[in-house]
């Protein structure tokens, strides 16, 4: 039987989240004979590497240790999507006067019934990754435990060893806080623990200017708290495109989060009324920064300790992660790995994909013959504040870097109709091209829906669709995807040479 795992506050919807993902009275099945494929890690990199495996012949063993799912139902997307739609609206709702519509009371949010509905929303959805899904419905074996590589094509879950001829890592990793002297024990929030608050802190700094810090900095100032956003360097999201990460600055300043960029926190200390952060500026100068509560928003650690790595000839970074190729593959020739424990993008959307490449290339390419490649993937992503930041490809710098030379469009959302009818002018849609050609190399899109938007011009770099190929595609008017629309016009235009011009205009001369 499984260990009892809690998750706190202990009410009616985690008691249902920890029933489907890891139930108290999950008996493991006894293995029986060699496993095609062992997947250690249940978040979604090890349940999408399991599902296709087995969806395609594999006969597969799924190892958790804690809660499937992973980060991403657990403690990531879901309850921070959920968190951030119940800001958005009490921000909408704040901004009714605009409409015509009367404003709220000041005190309206009931904090408590908002976190009680990011619960609910995670339970109800936990079914999707649910332990008897997994076994019932995929026909896998699923075992909850702590699992170790002991030997060559053995790995043992709580006494019992389980023979494969292939297996994958997929044990994801966890926040770690940075080493500022005194954090730990003034005690903090991360992205693990924020979601067990049952009550709103009334002064919340937030460490870090990343997705993370930002879209939770933003969110709790809807919901009611004095938010400081700390950042060490001179501006936020700092691997996005500038004048997008400004637009998104500036949302989050005027929906009142305190900014203290540049500033290094040299220690932390706890006090009676709350926790002090010690700050220096840039130009050396002090102040002190007195909050409720610390949320620690950057920072990540690979599980990779405790595996029995060493034992199986899998090499590994503490920081870094598990050693793979551009196959996924580890030092190890039957082993691979996928997800946040080996790749560079932490992303769901990313896991996901890779988990393909895996059981393909573990189960059914034949040397190089069939092999997939993770370099071959076209990798959006998406911050979702308000407006939402989404990218694809390559930024202008990135280009600049391999001596790739290009040509960018630029469509402000403030010269799309549908955009100023919804009052969300601020953004922009900007794509990149190669010069002398209509090929998209990258885009940035800030807009309300930004990571929807995305995903056409994603489908564009993917499959070598040109935007000039956007001018014939018929937009519902109106949209905010006629900005793609918009971008593609202006490409188009720069084709009219004047010598263009005055042959066509001899062509209709002639032709009427």
């Amino acid at each position: 039987m499984s260990s009892r795992v809690v998750v706190e506050p202990q009410d009616e919807w985690n008691e249902r989240l920890v029933r489907n993902v890891h139930p108290p009275d999950w008996r493991n099945p006894t293995p029986s004979g060699r496993y095609d494929l062992v997947v250690v890690g249940a978040g979604t990199g090890g349940l999408i590497t399991a599902l296709v495996a087995s969806s395609l012949g594999a006969r597969v063993a799924l190892v958790e240790r804690h809660l499937m799912g992973g980060d991403c139902l657990n403690v990531g997307c879901v309850p921070s999507k959920a968190l951030i739609r119940a800001a958005r609206q009490v921000h909408s709702a704040r901004e009714a006067a605009a409409y015509g519509l009367p404003e709220p009371p000041a005190d309206a949010v009931d904090f408590k019934e908002v976190m009680r509905r990011v619960r609910e929303i995670r339970a109800r959805i936990s079914h999707e990754d649910s332990a008897e899904r997994y076994a019932k419905e995929f026909d896998i074996d699923v075992f909850l435990g702590t699992a170790r590589f002991v030997a060559a094509g053995r790995v043992e879950v709580d006494g019992q060893v389980l023979d494969w001829r292939r297996a994958v890592i997929a044990t994801g990793a966890r926040a770690v806080a940075p080493p500022i002297p005194g954090l730990a024990e003034a005690g903090y929030l991360d992205n693990e623990s924020v979601f067990g608050l049952v009550e709103l802190p009334r002064r919340l700094a937030v460490i870090g200017g990343g997705p993370i810090g930002c879209e939770l900095a933003q969110s709790f100032r809807r919901l009611g708290a004095r938010v400081t956003l700390l950042e060490r360097a001179e501006r936020i999201l700092t691997r996005e495109d500038p004048e997008a990460a400004a637009i998104v600055q500036a949302a989050i300043v005027r929906d009142g989060v305190e900014l203290a960029l540049g500033d290094a926190i040299e220690r932390v200390e706890r006090f009676v009324g709350g926790k002090r952060l010690h700050l220096r500026g840039a130009d050396g100068s002090t102040r002190v920064l007195e909050v409720d509560e610390i949320l620690v928003g950057v920072g990540r650690a690979p599980n990779v300790e405790d595996l029995g790595l060493e034992r199986v000839g899998v090499e590994f970074d503490p920081r870094e992660g598990v050693r793979v190729d551009d196959g996924l593959r580890t030092t190890n020739r039957r082993i691979w790995a996928v997800g946040d424990v080996c790749m560079q993008w932490k992303f769901t959307h990313a896991a996901d994909a890779a988990a393909k490449i895996v059981v393909q290339n573990a189960l059914f390419a034949l040397g190089p013959l069939g092999r997939k490649k993770v370099s071959d993937l076209v990798m959006p992503w998406c911050t979702y504040t308000e407006p939402e930041l989404a990218h694809v490809g390559l930024h202008a710098h990135a280009a600049a870097a391999q001596g790739l030379e290009i040509d960018t469009y630029r469509v402000p959302l403030s010269e799309v109709n549908r955009a100023v009818t919804d009052g969300q002018e601020e953004g922009l849609v900007q794509i990149h091209v190669r010069r002398g050609s209509d090929r998209i190399v990258g885009a940035t899109v800030v807009a309300a829906h930004a990571g929807d938007l995305v995903t056409q011009l994603t489908i564009a770099i993917q499959h070598g669709l040109g935007l000039g190929a956007f001018t014939s595609i018929i937009y519902p008017y109106p949209t905010q995807g006629e900005a793609i629309k918009r971008a593609a016009g202006a490409y188009t235009r720069t084709r009219l040479s004047p010598l263009v011009k005055k042959i066509l205009a001899q062509w209709i001369a002639w032709r009427c």
